[in-house]
């Protein structure tokens, strides 16, 4: 049987192996995740997930699955605008401290740890899927994108809030501040400069914004569109699953 690399950082790996060497970096960041969000961005994280939740037009009692949920702020966004929330993850420590948030924040969602490529919901379930900053850490995205759409209901919503190509003119300082300050923060408050190392090389290997959008509509997403933020090194991508 050939075996079928992917891209970790800018390396190449055995397909295989990539769940468990991006597990193992969000291992060792768990516990710094949520600081080093509000170093890193300058805390500028908060409004960006704050666009994606407005844009998802959640309405009271709506069904919203958050991928990736990791330390859930979508997840408890959601929740505190009256949807039933599911929160998954395929990393242990990052869902329980999302979990641990959400209950500590007074509110109740449901936890499930497993793989975006073979979600285990039913077709046709959610009125919304939100995945925000994890889906360039999946393995084969076009999977993961398809299953989104799956459990999606028709006139459901996919939001995928990612990391994209910054304004060119930007690239250069942006590529400074990615491979040697971004490194150097993690060092000193994470204790793991190889982890940040890692994110800044993922997101130069991530689709930038309109191929992500010709992937989501592959995945039988309709209606694509794509809102830039931060001179776009940041973007919101939406779909409707029409059909």
């Amino acid at each position: 049987m050939r075996v079928t690399d992917t891209d970790f950082g800018f390396k190449r790996i055995p397909e295989g192996q990539k769940a468990r060497r991006v597990g193992e970096v969000f291992d060792r960041v768990a516990q710094r995740y949520d600081l080093m969000n509000d170093l890193m961005s300058f805390g500028m994280h908060r409004l960006w997930k704050a666009f994606a939740v407005s844009i998802a037009r959640i309405r009271p009692g709506e069904r919203v699955l958050d991928v990736a949920s990791g330390s859930g702020d979508l997840a408890r966004a959601f929740a505190a605008r009256g949807a039933q929330v599911c929160m998954s993850d395929i990393n242990g420590p990052m869902l329980a401290r999302g979990r641990d948030r959400m209950l500590d924040a007074g509110r109740k969602a449901a936890a499930v740890r497993c793989d975006a490529e073979r979600l285990p919901f039913a077709d046709a379930y959610f009125d919304c899927v939100s995945v925000g900053f994890g889906l360039r850490n999946m393995t084969r995205k076009d999977a993961a994108l398809a299953e989104m759409a799956r459990v999606l209901r028709p006139g459901g919503r996919l939001l995928v809030l990612e990391f994209s190509q910054v304004w060119k003119p930007l690239q250069k300082p942006y590529d400074l501040y990615s491979f040697y300050v971004l490194p150097w923060l993690g060092e000193r408050v994470a204790g793991d400069a190889s982890a940040y190392r890692y994110l800044a090389e993922s997101i130069r290997m991530h689709p930038d914004q309109p191929t992500l959008a010709a992937m989501m509509e592959r995945a039988g997403l309709e209606q694509v569109e794509y809102f830039n933020l931060a001179a776009g090194a940041v973007a919101v991508h939406r779909g409707v699953k029409l059909g």
